[in-house]
């Protein structure tokens, strides 16, 4: 497929870049990239991936556009309160770019659909906001072979990593299980500052379209936070895949995905 005359003066400053040029972006205009949460996390990262040309993008959330959700969930406006997160999204992405073809899912991702929303994409994005549901990604990911971006972010402070089968350590090799309900404070208690988002999200979908492309270093096997107060970044190296995962060892113990119960917090 040629690029239009239109694609070209649009994706011109990717063309340019000698990792990507034409034949880059046209892998993206031919890529799939499913995000989990249309929330603080999700929001940059489908606004970034839309502008960036990925063809195909699935955005699965299943709530409504809340007036607390704008202060970070920068894909919607307040004309948007009240609307599904999906449809929202949706219509931001696609006056972004009419290249990109959007598919929602309004639905709660739970352990029996889960494995068949993520089947056809190519790459996932953890956007969500609560540990069970990072588990369910983590474990569906690693039984369908697919390569995902874990995220977390509260209060000042972001992390995330990258999953890519065969090459490192998955989510549950470095925390095993979901902590005991209410454990963990929510950002909902604990609070988080908006921009957070945007800079983890971004980083999120950088990791997307690095992975597409094939260029430069993932975050496989290495945890990189931030901490925006001290304006510090640190990658901290993870340890080799676990052989006794639960989910991804040589002799997996967990083999069908489960729903586990934490509070839910809006990131």
């Amino acid at each position: 497929m040629a690029l239009t005359d239109g694609q070209l003066e649009r994706y011109s400053r990717h063309i340019i870049l000698k990792e990507v040029g034409v034949k880059g972006q046209k892998k993206l205009l031919n890529s799939k990239v499913l995000i989990i949460g249309a929330g603080g996390l999700g929001a940059p990262a489908a606004m970034y991936l839309a502008a960036a040309g990925v063809g195909t993008i699935g955005i699965a959330d299943a709530d409504e556009v809340d007036l607390s959700n704008l202060q970070r969930q920068i894909i919607h406006a307040t004309e948007d309160v009240g609307k599904a997160k999906v449809q929202s999204a949706k219509e931001t992405m696609e006056r972004m770019n009419p290249d990109v073809i959007v598919h929602t899912y309004r639905k709660y991702v739970m352990a029996d659909n889960i494995q068949e929303l993520i089947r056809d994409y190519d790459f996932i994005i953890d956007g969500t906001d609560n540990f069970p549901a990072k588990f369910l990604i983590n474990d569906a990911c690693v039984m369908e072979k697919k390569p995902f971006s874990h995220a977390g972010i509260i209060r000042f402070k972001g992390q995330l990593m990258t999953y890519v089968p065969g090459q490192g350590p998955c989510y549950r090799c470095i925390f095993q299980s979901p902590p005991p309900k209410d454990a963990v404070p929510t950002c909902k208690q604990a609070g988080v500052i908006g921009a957070m988002g945007g800079v983890i999200g971004s980083l999120q979908a950088m990791e997307a379209i690095k992975y597409i492309l094939g260029v430069g270093e993932l975050l496989v096997g290495k945890l990189l936070t931030y901490d925006a107060l001290k304006m510090e970044f640190r990658t901290v190296p993870l340890p080799k895949k676990v052989s006794t995962c639960a989910v991804c060892g040589d002799h997996p113990t967990i083999t069908e995905l489960i729903d586990y119960e934490q509070a839910v917090c809006d990131l």
